[in-house]
Formats: C-alpha cells, sequence, structure tokens
C-alpha cells in the first residue's frame, strides 16, 4: 500500500475547526478526522477480504 498523500505534523497542528467536519487525507486508507468543536481523530477506511 503506497503512500501517495502525507500530512505534516505542522499542518495538523494547524488545522482549525470549520463549520463542517473535514477530513484531510494522509494516503492509503489514514485519514483525519477534523470536527466543528475542534476534535481531531485519526481514522483508517479499510476492507476486509473474504475469501
Amino acid at each position: 500500500m503506497a503512500i501517495t498523500n502525507t500530512l505534516s505534523d505542522a499542518a495538523i497542528r494547524k488545522a482549525k475547526p470549520s463549520d463542517k467536519a473535514r477530513k484531510p487525507s494522509d494516503g492509503g486508507g489514514l485519514y483525519l478526522e477534523l470536527q466543528p468543536n475542534g476534535g481531531k481523530w485519526w481514522r483508517l477506511k479499510y476492507r476486509s477480504s473474504s475469501a
């Protein structure tokens, strides 16, 4: 799984809340969820391969 876009530490710290939730991606299914109340959570989207 190749990382296509990386978020820097400075960019994450500077991220300010907006009126809607935002999800800047770090690549490979990893993204940062920014909530309007100022909350920041790392999330990972994945799919399980069922055989």
